[in-house]
């Protein structure tokens, strides 16, 4: 790996973490646009990459601050979490058959829909 791509990398982590820490996203509205973009990485890969840097201790770190502020419902947690386990398995079954041109395109189309209804909220 060339250094211009870990310092790449290490900007994407930096600016997805700071985007996690302070408005709860970053994996799917950071990570992985800027693993596309910058990194040419495929949706597949970005995605993929995205998941696996999520686990245990990255998660954690952010969410103990929050936790520490009484700003986590624990029960709520548990409950997302098992339903996020089992969504996440059969999405990423469906995903992995998906063509990356066509999975790109509905990623895209899900962030704007999703800033739309923020942005037009009440």
């Amino acid at each position: 790996m060339r250094m211009h791509d870990i310092i790449i990398l290490l900007l994407i982590g930096l600016v997805g973490g700071f985007f996690g820490g302070t408005l709860g996203l970053g994996g799917g509205a950071i990570i992985v646009p800027a693993l596309v973009m910058f990194m040419g990485m495929s949706q597949h890969e970005a995605q993929g990459t995205s998941l696996g840097m999520m686990v245990l201790p990255v998660a954690a770190a952010a969410a103990f601050n929050y936790y520490k502020k009484g700003f986590i419902n624990v029960n709520y947690v548990l409950i997302i979490m098992a339903a996020f386990v089992v969504g996440g398995y059969l999405g990423s079954l469906l995903s992995v058959h998906l063509p990356a041109n066509i999975l790109k395109k509905v990623f895209g189309v899900f962030l704007i829909l999703i800033a739309l209804k923020m942005i037009f909220s009440k």
